[in-house]
């Protein structure tokens, strides 16, 4: 099963380049997205889990056909950058 890790990061957040570089690390493929450069689609992604903090990424299942997403915000669904790579890597491993 294909799976998609979207991050939305936002410019200047020290947390957006930390989470990045450990998934650089772990080799854990992303695509990002920049808060400000994809606006309507993180105001989706905020309305959805009235969260407005970043890093926040999702995961998406089979993004070719019937896509099955994950969504995960910091405070909401993790605290530490460690946790939300853990995420990641259990989501993309299964």
């Amino acid at each position: 099963m294909d799976k998609l890790v979207v991050l939305f990061t936002m410019k200047g957040c020290p947390y957006c380049v930390e989470m990045k570089e450990k998934l650089k690390e772990s080799n854990l493929n992303f695509v990002e997205r920049d808060i400000d450069e994809h606006e309507e689609e993180y105001d989706l992604f905020v309305e959805v889990t009235e969260n407005d903090y970043v890093p926040a990424f999702m995961i998406i299942e089979s993004p070719e056909k019937d896509p099955k997403t994950h969504l995960f915000a910091p405070e909401r669904d993790f605290n530490e950058i460690d946790e939300g790579v853990k995420i990641i890597r259990e989501h993309l491993e299964k």
